[in-house]
């Protein structure tokens, strides 16, 4: 029997196909499209028409783009329902042209690239065809240029570059391609977290039918480019992602972040231009150059363009990993794609919407705010992951975000002891940019977000403990 969870997402897919067909017609409403969409999720008919038309009032409100369809998605195996293996992978469109865009060459690559307004998925977002092209420069001093793939996905909540390479390996395979193709890189490291023994089978044999049929190595796709693909299994230490720890743990070093400059563009892997990417970033590239820059530009809001793989974790009736739109508001997308917030909209108590890196934020916030780099920045948190780890009223805020400093402390930090809230907060300002590694900011913005947004229920449990050590010390 089918999982509620298959159902539900099967349901969506229906859905989606018919918010597709009404938009075209000449009767369509958006009220009638997304109460389509939204009375297949729900299954609450009778609070369907006022859902939606709320719902498109607050697509109006704040000038939002539309929900993605179906025909626009790049992840069409997410959810693994297909043979994510070279037949099946071609089947649904990967490897087509392949040798066409190769041969276009590095210029026109890293231009559809900058026309889509692509940003790194993973974290930083920092413009991705500007990145690129800082090592499309002419190295005259003979060295190599590499191209290295971050698949270590070790922020807490974050679950969709394992996706990604769990059941669509082919997309990442061709977008190592394609993006080294750019850079004029002649090899790639991917560095796989070791813990994902199943997804690092899935890519190996991704890569060796690559291999096999002619789209890797000598003359791949029979462009007259060479390009070789490597797997390095990492150890699951969160430092790695900081991409010159993770470039010095590939040369078999200790994971430590290196001091800047140079930067890994002119002194990298082995001493050598290379460019970190992450696994989203790298496996939409081949789709943009298919499909054109301004397609994937399209979608979301100016500066944030495109579409994106939100992982939904915490007290929803769904929690799942969905592609949408950018910019597409928080509450819709809580809403249409895992059935709302257990007991209700309400009940909710605060979101973490990029990863547990990024501040917390409260309903209030959650009601209107949009999924984007910008509109999130703008609140006082930040995309980063997109991994949305949501947390309702039974929550209790501060062991939760203490729960994450644990975390962090354990994963790349010394003892802290306790402060006053005020001291506390003024210690993450002197943490926030002032580290060697840029991951240092993931230590103290929790912990700014939980100050900022929950200080009360801090005071109420500082209270709580001074009662019970005074108590405890006159017994």
């Amino acid at each position: 029997m089918a999982s509620s969870l298959t159902r539900a997402a099967a349901a969506r897919f229906v859905a989606s196909k018919t918010l597709a067909v009404t938009a075209g017609a000449a009767t369509a409403t958006p009220v009638a499209a997304l109460a389509s969409s939204l009375g297949s999720v729900s299954g609450t008919a009778a609070s369907v028409p006022s859902r939606a038309a709320e719902l498109a009032s607050l697509y109006s409100t704040l000038n939002a783009p539309q929900p993605l369809h179906d025909h626009d998605r790049i992840f069409t195996n997410l959810y693994g329902r297909h043979d994510w293996a070279l037949k099946g992978a071609m089947a649904r469109g990967d490897w087509f042209k392949t040798k066409e865009i190769l041969q276009k060459g590095s210029t026109w690559i890293i231009d559809e690239i900058k026309a889509s307004g692509l940003r790194g998925r993973g974290g930083a977002g920092f413009p991705t065809g500007l990145k690129w092209s800082f090592m499309k420069g002419d190295w005259n001093d003979g060295r190599p240029k590499y191209l290295v793939v971050n698949a270590d996905e070790g922020e807490p909540g974050t679950c969709k570059d394992r996706e990604i390479i769990r059941h669509d390996p082919h997309k990442l395979v061709e977008g190592c391609l394609v993006a080294g193709r750019a850079m004029g890189a002649c090899a790639a490291y991917i560095y796989i977290r070791g813990e994902f023994y199943n997804e690092t089978s899935n890519l190996q044999t991704a890569i060796n039918e690559a291999y096999k049929a002619g789209f890797l190595g000598k003359n791949a796709c029979g462009s007259g480019y060479d390009f070789d693909i490597y797997i390095h299994r990492g150890m699951g230490a969160y430092i790695c992602g900081e991409e010159t720890a993770l470039i010095e743990s590939i040369e078999g070093k200790a994971g430590k972040p290196r001091l800047k400059p140079p930067f890994p563009a002119d002194v990298g892997l082995f001493g050598c231009p290379t460019t970190v990417a992450n696994v989203e970033t790298v496996a939409v590239a081949p789709t943009i150059c298919r499909r054109g820059g301004s397609w994937f530009a399209s979608f979301g809001r100016d500066k944030n363009a495109g579409t994106k793989l939100f992982c939904i974790s915490g007290h929803v009736n769904q929690p799942m990993t969905v592609e949408e739109s950018m910019s597409i508001p928080l509450r819709d997308l809580l809403e249409r794609h895992c059935g709302g917030i257990i007991g209700g909209w309400d009940n909710l108590k605060g979101v973490i919407p990029g990863g547990s890196s990024v501040p917390v934020m409260t309903r209030d916030i959650c009601d209107t705010v949009l999924m984007d780099y910008d509109a999130l920045r703008d609140v006082g948190s930040g995309l980063g992951t997109a991994a949305v780890i949501v947390m309702d009223e039974s929550t209790n805020m501060v062991d939760a975000i203490a729960r994450l400093a644990h975390f962090y402390k354990h994963e790349r930090f010394g003892h802290a002891t306790h402060e006053e809230i005020d001291t506390m907060f003024e210690l993450t300002k002197q943490i926030e940019g002032h580290t060697i590694c840029a991951l240092g900011d993931a230590a103290a913005w929790p912990v700014q977000g939980l100050i900022r947004h929950f200080r009360h229920e801090l005071v109420e449990r500082i209270s709580t403990t001074d009662k019970a050590g005074t108590k405890h010390a006159t017994a």
